[in-house]
């Protein structure tokens, strides 16, 4: 007696191997990279944002610079009176940038999923490039300083910005199928990290010259990466002539390891189709629409939760260096390197919670299970003591049940949203719905970053991270009624095995 569950478990990881060819490993590693250069252009800001602030600021109140005469002459050009007003536009450029990025994730996803891929993320990147460029080299260059300009300016960004993670998504939903997707895609995901540490590298290379320098090689860059982008990412299998995720299958468990998880399990397995991006021979699909995206299952209650979870992951990426310094004393250096070890966890839990979902064949249990140790761990780490290494070994727990969930959200859970069997008929809907997820997903950051601030300055840094944990609490409540149904189907498949032997 053939089991669904059982059938399909077992030849998972082995498809996935069977089918890989090097234009898989190249599509990873384009997709991969591809982004990172776009988190690193926005690495690069935060990193510079000392340096911006002495520029904009009188040289009589900066101390590191020298007094120069005439004053009027000098100072002429700055944008503020003090240090103080120049961190707090900064700090208004962060939330117009973080806005405008979630409203071009929703805009971006429905393009991506009526053009060429390929053509969408090179111009994202080379645009973006050039709008870095612009905003902090092109600028200190010609000494011409407008709070308006660079508002424009980061508005603009963050649309542009916005094309990569829907795109980058959709193509390796294309070369990747069900079958080990969570472990490749928790992998994969890595790329914001390693953007992260790529930015910091390339700005503390050059800063010395001067911060314009730090946008000019980040900019190059990633205008280099997107000319790669544009000649050599190949956006589905049928561009070189393999077949399309489940065209191939053989046999009802080969087609199986290309199936969906979000997909309904009575549907017929002659009647699937999984095709994302590429066309059929004879017709072009039709691209889903944004309302339709919305109404498939699971759309709207992963957003939540991702806007949810993503506000406190983004909290650790913005706040973590300051809290250390501010609550422990650290040194501004030593804060930067010890925050670190949350990404290092993130990777981490990433890869191997995606790797156990594979082996269940469900998502939602592992991200119940996660969020809930999270919980343990925020409450644990905001009381942690003034010790470098014990911090960190907290701190990289709490990066791997928090980071991990939000690297599976945004990736492998968007791919098996956007691969349903209700969209076989439409199959362009992937990079729709991954723009849904991450754009809901950036709404709640957005917020999040003025909501810590507030908190922080009237109540404390404990109640920040009581804050973290009804919001981490809230994350696993949006995603309940499928951590519910996902277990029922366990059990049911359970008890198939147990009658079957």
């Amino acid at each position: 007696m053939a089991l669904p569950g059982s059938s399909r478990r077992q030849p998972a990881n082995r498809g996935l191997v069977s089918h890989c060819t090097h234009h898989h490993i190249a599509v990873f590693l384009l997709t991969f990279f591809s982004y990172s250069l776009l988190h690193a252009s926005r690495k690069t800001f935060s990193n510079v944002k000392v340096s911006i602030s002495s520029q904009w600021t009188p040289s009589c109140l900066n101390s590191t610079a020298l007094e120069l005469r005439p004053y009027e002459l000098w100072n002429s050009s700055h944008l503020f009176p003090n240090a103080e007003e120049a961190t707090l536009f900064l700090g208004t450029l962060d939330t117009i940038f973080l806005f405008s990025y979630a409203v071009g994730l929703f805009v971006s996803g429905i393009v991506g999923d009526r053009l060429n891929l390929r053509w969408v993320l090179s111009f994202g990147m080379c645009s973006s490039a050039l709008v870095v460029f612009f905003f902090g080299t092109l600028t200190e260059w010609l000494h011409f300083y407008n709070k308006w300009f660079y508002c424009c300016l980061w508005i603009v960004n963050g649309l542009l910005q916005s094309t990569g993670w829907p795109c980058v998504v959709a193509v390796m939903g294309n070369w990747f199928g069900k079958a080990g997707r969570g472990f490749v895609f928790g992998l994969w995901s890595a790329c914001a990290s390693v953007g992260n540490i790529l930015g910091a590298f390339l700005a503390s290379c050059v800063l010395k010259y001067g911060y314009e320098y730090a946008f000019l090689v980040t900019a190059s860059v990633q205008f280099a990466g997107g000319v790669i982008v544009f000649f050599g990412l190949l956006t589905s299998p049928k561009e070189v002539g393999l077949p399309e995720l489940g065209a191939d299958d053989e046999g009802g468990v080969e087609e199986d390891a290309n199936r969906p998880l979000m997909g309904d399990d009575d549907v017929d397995d002659d009647e699937r189709n999984y095709s994302i991006q590429a066309a059929d021979t004879d017709s072009q699909p039709k691209a889903i629409g944004f309302f339709q995206a919305c109404c498939l299952p699971g759309v709207i209650l992963y957003s939540l939760a991702y806007a949810c979870l993503k506000l406190v992951n983004y909290s650790f990426f913005f706040w973590l260096p300051f809290y250390l310094s501010n609550n422990f004393g650290w040194k501004e250096a030593e804060a930067d390197q010890l925050s670190i070890w949350y990404d290092v966890g993130g990777i981490v839990g990433g890869t191997i919670q995606g790797l156990i979902s594979d082996v269940l064949q469900k998502r939602a249990p592992v991200l119940a299970m996660s969020l809930l140790f999270a919980v343990g761990s925020l409450f644990g780490y905001s009381r942690s003591p003034n010790s470098k290494p014990i911090n960190a070994v907290i701190m990289t727990i709490t990066g791997f049940f928090i980071g991990g969930p939000s690297n599976m959200i945004s990736s492998a859970i968007s791919a098996d949203l956007g691969r349903q069997d209700l969209v076989r008929g439409s199959s362009e809907a992937l990079a729709t719905v991954t723009g849904i997820v991450d754009g809901t997903g950036s709404i709640g950051a957005a917020v999040g970053q003025y909501l810590v601030s507030l908190i922080q300055e009237n109540l404390g840094w404990m109640w920040v991270f009581y804050f973290f944990i009804l919001m981490t609490s809230s994350t696993i409540l949006f995603i309940s009624p499928l951590i519910v149904r996902e277990i029922r189907l366990l059990l049911h498949e359970r008890r198939l095995r147990m009658l079957a032997e």
